[in-house]
């Protein structure tokens, strides 16, 4: 049976993005003790995942260099599956282990939002963030026809990235419209860096057709995608590809958040100036409390940082940037908000649910998340309503706010453990 380890801390942080990565280390320089967990395997989350060296790469290796001259105990490939009080429980491949903190951090990001419409299941077609990730870990793209669709600066990003690994690119699908494009870009001049970020974008997809009012409406196929039916001011167009990468904004992972018993609003988690939750031992910072990229991300993470390691004039000198990065995360949000069209994609037939293969046609007859689980096991798979949780949240209004541990899948062996162990009473209470 698995041996359940036993750690203690001033500070545990459960992320190791760039919000994470500036909370445990701001918080250990501060001379606290601090445990960083993260499920990937190694530190830098999506935004920081390999790449060649630029302008975020380079600040990448600044803080992963601040980190590791700290003391803070770095535990990778680490899935935390409940917390309970001030512990947490969590495995690797080969351990289970119990943290015992006084402050707790989560910076857990996001998770990217799917929105279904038919054909969306076939191979090659994947989520915009999904394939950045994916070439970044290896998967050679070169000579593949790709087109990017969605929403936001991600696309760009996305394009660009692509097609430096020798993709082509045949077009970037915008499905806001011009004039909101436009104010965006406005507010993007008045930015200073986001301004040369931007024309570095654009200079990297130059000459890639680039349109506004754009969605795909269909992915067709075979054994994989083929080509997609794009619908475009009014009219509908298919274009051949080999793949489709489709970003639809980002959902914020707060399971760890309610988990705890923290207070949302708006789907994020509710934080006061020093990144505090409703839960006074818990703070959050990153995506969770928001959607703003990297600069909200490493100011909301040394806020908490400092703010858990009782610094609390650092971390309130830090409010004016964090106020800046809040603007221009709300600016993004109106330029990019989801068309309602998007709604009306899914035929009644198209899957919803892919782990428990449930069609958008049974799912609209029901008026609540918990009513679509109990007639048709929507959310009940693997993946514990990730993925069709939040596109019912768009399509149907749906409050999908049920959570309980193991938040994650975890081994019976590891439960077992615990159970066995007694390692902690209120760990184990909360898994019966």
């Amino acid at each position: 049976m698995i041996n359940v380890a036993q750690f203690a801390c001033d500070v545990a942080v459960i992320g190791a993005g760039p919000a994470g990565i500036a909370a445990a280390t701001v918080a250990a320089e501060a001379g606290k003790s601090v445990v960083l967990l993260d499920d990937n395997f190694g530190p830098g989350g999506q935004i920081w995942r390999g790449g060649k060296p630029s302008d975020k790469e380079l600040a990448a290796m600044q803080w992963l260099g601040r980190l590791q001259r700290t003391t803070a105990r770095q535990i990778f490939g680490a899935s935390v599956f409940q917390i309970q009080g001030n512990q947490l429980a969590a495995e690797t491949l080969h351990d289970a282990f119990c943290v015992s903190f006084k402050k707790l951090v989560l910076s857990t990001g996001a998770r990217e939002l799917f929105l279904p419409f038919p054909g969306w299941t076939l191979p090659g077609v994947l989520g915009a963030g999904g394939l950045q990730a994916l070439i970044k870990a290896g998967l050679s793209v070169a000579g593949k026809r790709i087109v990017v669709a969605g929403t936001g600066p991600l696309l760009l990003a996305v394009a660009a990235y692509a097609r430096e690994k020798g993709a082509t690119i045949v077009c970037i699908a915008e499905q806001t419209s011009w004039t909101r494009f436009a104010e965006f870009g406005l507010t993007v001049l008045c930015s200073g860096q986001k301004f040369v970020e931007a024309l570095k974008l654009l200079w990297r997809t130059r000459g890639v057709p680039h349109w506004k009012n754009s969605w795909p409406v269909a992915a067709l196929g075979r054994a994989g995608v083929e080509s997609v039916r794009i619908a475009r001011n009014g009219k509908q167009r298919e274009i051949a590809c080999d793949l489709l990468a489709c970003g639809f904004h980002l959902a914020p992972s707060t399971d760890l958040a309610r988990l705890s018993g923290c207070k949302l609003e708006g789907g994020f988690v509710a934080v006061n100036n020093l990144q505090q939750t409703s839960n006074p031992d818990l703070f959050c910072a990153g995506e969770s409390t928001g959607i703003g990229g990297l600069e909200k991300s490493l100011i909301e993470g040394q806020i908490a940082g400092y703010a858990c390691a009782g610094q609390l004039d650092r971390a309130r000198d830090l409010a004016p940037a964090r106020a800046a990065t809040q603007r221009n995360a709300e600016s993004m949000k109106r330029a990019f908000a989801l068309r309602e069209e998007l709604k009306f994609l899914s035929e009644e037939d198209t899957v919803v649910c892919r782990c428990e293969d449930v069609p958008f046609g049974k799912l609209r007859k029901h008026a609540s998340w918990r009513s679509a689980k109990l007639q048709t096991r929507c959310g009940m798979g693997p993946c514990q309503g990730k993925v069709c949780g939040a596109a019912g949240e768009y399509l149907f209004g749906w409050e999908t706010s049920t959570v309980r541990p193991p938040v994650v899948p975890v081994t019976c062996s590891s439960l077992a453990a615990f159970s066995a162990s007694g390692t902690s009473e209120s760990i184990e209470g909360g898994l019966q």
